[in-house]
């Protein structure tokens, strides 16, 4: 079994979810989807009082300026970081144009220049009536239609490639991206998962290659540039999440887990601090 220690925080998510290193302040984010919170902690575990959302939330990222940006249910909205024991004062960006109850953002990223990517999902995962978004600080463009479970989005070292999973299909896609004009164009496979589990949330390292959590499948696969299978880190939990490097020089693979059923694992819904041996890169916060 992989070495790895848990960030030391209160209690377990429900569905731990898209974890987002802030560089600037060494303080790890990440959102507990079910369970309506958003979280902040150092990797030692000093953990600042949970921000809670009025629906489900699937990714919260700091904004450039001040506050964060989060996607809701059906919308994409900001808020400034409330103070202790009050509420998030929200204002609505955008509003999805689908049905909340049966259609929710599940998952979302910057891109190197501060532009927000986010996807939704079908709530039953049983009609690939997903698409994929971006905003770009003024308006929301759609870009890939016909998703089942809009998941993992990450980018290329020199940020000319995206790429981005579908988990009920079992594959990471790529894309040529333009990082002028955030244009993302040339859908390829670039890997499907053949085995346990199906890909969740994923990273780039330094080295361009790509992370992937399997949701049931109990590990983190390391893809080379090419696609190849280049390394794995098996986890005592059902369903890891997401990743994302942190900490000093960026050397510590967070993983995020969720606790759906019992056999998940006594660690499930922990958050795990793993040693890459490899460096990440640094995040942009939304602009």
């Amino acid at each position: 079994m992989t070495s790895f220690e848990l960030l030391e925080v209160d209690g377990a998510d429900h569905l731990g979810e898209g974890p987002w290193w802030d560089a600037a302040t060494d303080v790890l984010w990440w959102v507990d989807i079910i369970g309506r919170r958003i979280r902040r902690a150092t990797l030692d575990g000093r953990e600042a009082e949970p921000i809670r959302t009025p629906s489900e939330v699937g990714f919260a990222v700091p904004r450039a300026e001040s506050g964060f940006v989060a996607g809701l249910s059906g919308s994409l909205a900001s808020a400034e970081v409330p103070g202790r024991g009050e509420p998030a004062e929200w204002a609505t960006l955008w509003t999805g144009p689908w049905d909340p109850g049966a259609v929710r953002i599940n998952d979302g990223k910057t891109d190197p220049f501060g532009r927000v990517w986010f996807g939704t999902m079908d709530r039953a995962e049983v009609h690939p009536v997903g698409r994929l978004f971006r905003w770009d600080g003024s308006a929301v463009t759609g870009h890939v239609d016909g998703v089942w479970v809009s998941n993992g989005l990450g980018w290329s070292p020199d940020a000319t490639t995206m790429y981005y999973a579908d988990s009920p299909a079992r594959t990471i896609w790529a894309f040529d991206y333009d990082p002028a004009t955030g244009d993302a164009t040339g859908r390829r496979i670039f890997a499907e998962e053949t085995g346990a589990g199906v890909p969740d949330g994923l990273t780039v390292d330094a080295e361009g290659f790509v992370w992937s959590a399997k949701w049931d499948g109990s590990r983190i696969v390391r893809y080379a540039p090419d696609g190849r299978v280049a390394g794995e880190v098996p986890l005592p939990v059902a369903k890891p999440t997401s990743v994302m490097f942190a900490g000093p020089g960026l050397g510590t693979l967070v993983v995020t887990s969720a606790r759906m059923r019992p056999g998940d694992g006594d660690l499930a819904g922990r958050v795990f601090l793993v040693d890459a041996g490899v460096a990440g890169r640094p995040e942009a916060r939304a602009r």
